[in-house]
C-alpha cells in the first residue's frame, strides 16, 4: 500500500505544473456566474493551451454547454465535469503492456526521438520484467550514439539484464539479427531493442527501422511482437508529428508517455487520445524505475484537473 500511494503522490506532484496551469485558468473564468458564450470560448482556449487539443476541448466545451448552459457553476465543478469527461476520452486507450508468453522471446521494437526518454524507458522495462522472473535481454541497436549504448549498459548493469552491443557506426540490423538468435539459444522471454531516433533525416531513420524489422522476420517471421513509441510529454502538441512519423516508418502498437514531471503539457496525452486512438501502456513521472507504471484514466484526469480521486 505505500509503495501505490508514494507513486500516486508523486504522479500527483509530477502533473503539479499542467494542473496549475488548468485550474489557474478556469479559476479566472468561473466565479458563480451563469454559464454563457463567452465563459466556453475562453474556457476553450484554456484547454486549448493546455495542450489537450482543438477536438479534445470541443468535445469538453460541448459537454459543458448541454449539461450547465445558462446555470451558475463554479470553477470546482467545471474541473469535476471535465475529469469525467476526459475519462471518457482516456478509458479506451488505457491498456497495461503485456507480455505474450506464447511468443518466446517477446520481441519489443523500442522507437522515438532522441531525447524522448527511449533508452531510460527501456532501462525500467528490462528491471520491471526482471524482477517479474521474465529472462531479458537488452539490445543497443542506436549504433550512432555511443552515449546511448553506455546508458544502456548502465540501466542493464541496475536491472541484472544482459545487454548486446557493438561498436559505434556498425550496422544496427545485423546487431539485432544475431540477438534475437542469441536469444532463442538462451531461451528468454524478453528480448527489447533500444534504436536510433534521428527525425532530421527520416529517410535513413525509416530505412533502418524497416531493415530492421525485415531481418528479425528472418529468424522469426511472427517478430516484432510490440513496437512501443515513447514520448516526452514536453513536447506538447509536436507530439502528434512524431506519432505521425513513426506510424508511416513502423506499425506503432501503443505509446509510453515520459517526463510527465515537470512539464505543463500534460494535457497532450487527453490530444494524443482522442486523436490517434492507440493504447497508452504507461506514464513517467521521474528517473527511478517505480516511475514508470500503467497508465489510470481516472487518477490521470483528477490530477490534471486537482481534483481529489
Amino acid at each position: 500500500m505505500l509503495k501505490k500511494t508514494s507513486w500516486l503522490l508523486r504522479l500527483r506532484a509530477g502533473l503539479e505544473k499542467s494542473s496549475t496551469k488548468l485550474t489557474d485558468g478556469i479559476s479566472g473564468i468561473f466565479m458563480g456566474r451563469p454559464l454563457d458564450v463567452a465563459m466556453l470560448e475562453e474556457l476553450e482556449e484554456v484547454l486549448i493551451r493546455a495542450d489537450l487539443g482543438v477536438i479534445a476541448a470541443a468535445e469538453l466545451i460541448a459537454n459543458l454547454k448541454r449539461e450547465s448552459f445558462g446555470e451558475d457553476v463554479s470553477a470546482k465543478a467545471v474541473r469535476e465535469t471535465l475529469v469525467g469527461v476526459i475519462q471518457h476520452i482516456l478509458d479506451p486507450v488505457a491498456k497495461p503492456f503485456r507480455i505474450d508468453p506464447e511468443k518466446k522471446p517477446f520481441v519489443v521494437l523500442v522507437v522515438g526521438v532522441n531525447g524522448s526518454g527511449k533508452t531510460t524507458t527501456i532501462g525500467k522495462l528490462a528491471k520491471q520484467l526482471h524482477d517479474e522472473g521474465q529472462g531479458v535481454l537488452l539490445v543497443a541497436a542506436d549504433t550512432f550514439r555511443a552515449a546511448a549504448v553506455t546508458q544502456l549498459e548502465r540501466w542493464g548493469e541496475r536491472a541484472g539484464v544482459p545487454v548486446i552491443a557493438s561498436k559505434e557506426g556498425s550496422d544496427a540490423a545485423g546487431l539485432t539479427y544475431d540477438a534475437l538468435e542469441q536469444a532463442q539459444q538462451q531461451k528468454q522471454d524478453v528480448l527489447l531493442i533500444d534504436t536510433a531516433g534521428r527525425l532530421h533525416n527520416k529517410t535513413v531513420l525509416m530505412e533502418e527501422l524497416q531493415k530492421i524489422a525485415r531481418v528479425l522476420k528472418k529468424v522469426d517471421p511472427t517478430a516484432p511482437h510490440a513496437t512501443l513509441l515513447i514520448l516526452d510529454a514536453n513536447v506538447g502538441q509536436n507530439a502528434h508529428s512524431q506519432v505521425e512519423t513513426f506510424r508511416d516508418i513502423v506499425a506503432v502498437d501503443g505509446l509510453m508517455v515520459t517526463k510527465l514531471d515537470g512539464t505543463a503539457r500534460g494535457g497532450v496525452v487527453v490530444a494524443l487520445a482522442e486523436r490517434f486512438g492507440l493504447p497508452i501502456y504507461a506514464v513517467g513521472v521521474g528517473e527511478a524505475v517505480e516511475d514508470l507504471r500503467s497508465f489510470d484514466p481516472h487518477v490521470f484526469a483528477c490530477d490534471l484537473l486537482g481534483v481529489d480521486h
